[in-house]
């Protein structure tokens, strides 16, 4: 069985129909994402809806978690506040009640799917790098663990090795971003993962980055949102 993992939406519907489209073709027969479907974007919710509709099974974000009041948004950057309070504005009931039911991880198909770390994914720790990985390693249930968060694809092995999943020890795999990438690729990000094999391999699609913009800037959102979204960064 093949599966797609897909992570950090962030309201960008562009991008997020984009690699949809892309996963079609690849004959995946589930879609699971790991939270932050709003912040940041202008189409909070229509990602929202989109997710609801394809029944995609969903962790909570930080961002979602912020947009529903259960999480504080004291340590956000300036931006992200501004964004969070933007979507909170818009967000129609239904879909901040969608939200606030999400889990914060669950298990299938033999892996773990958080949004930031498998050890207390409610503080949101940011795993970048293999020593911030090690810390996690030993809070895993399961050998195989997927994350988003950082908006950077990266895979972490407890032997010390990166870049490949380990067939004989825990790994991490952080699956990217869907609507702001920061690894210097503006295009979207995600996983595809088969179940059998166990095999792991990234997918990146091109979107219509201008239409996203002009619509975080039509929301009067800070202009930076937009901007990097040319760079992934």
């Amino acid at each position: 069985m093949k599966i797609a993992v897909i992570s950090d939406i962030h309201g960008n519907i562009e991008a997020f129909e984009s690699i949809l489209s892309l996963i079609a073709q690849r004959d995946v027969e589930a879609v699971y994402c790991l939270g932050d479907v709003v912040g940041y974007g202008g189409s909070p919710n229509e990602c929202v809806e989109l997710i609801r509709r394809m029944h995609i099974r969903t962790v909570a974000g930080n961002h979602d978690k912020a947009v529903t009041g259960e999480l504080s948004i004291d340590d956000f950057s300036a931006a992200a506040k501004d964004a969070v309070l933007w979507t909170r504005s818009v967000m129609k009931q239904e879909n901040i009640s969608f939200l606030s039911r999400l889990p914060m991880s669950f298990i299938e198909h033999g892996a773990q799917f958080v949004h930031s770390s498998p050890d207390e994914p409610g503080d949101f720790r940011y795993l970048l790098s293999l020593g911030h990985a090690l810390e996690s390693f030993s809070a895993m249930t399961e050998q195989l663990c997927f994350i988003g968060h950082t908006h950077r694809p990266a895979i972490y092995c407890e032997d010390g090795t990166t870049g490949s999943v380990s067939p004989s020890v825990r790994t991490i795999v952080n699956v990217g971003s869907i609507g702001q990438p920061r690894d210097g690729d503006p295009r979207s990000c995600c996983v595809l993962f088969d179940t059998v094999s166990r095999d792991v391999e990234y997918l990146r699609a091109d979107y219509d980055i201008a239409a996203a913009q002009a619509k975080i800037l039509q929301a009067g959102l800070p202009s930076k949102l937009a901007m990097r979204l040319e760079s992934g960064i």
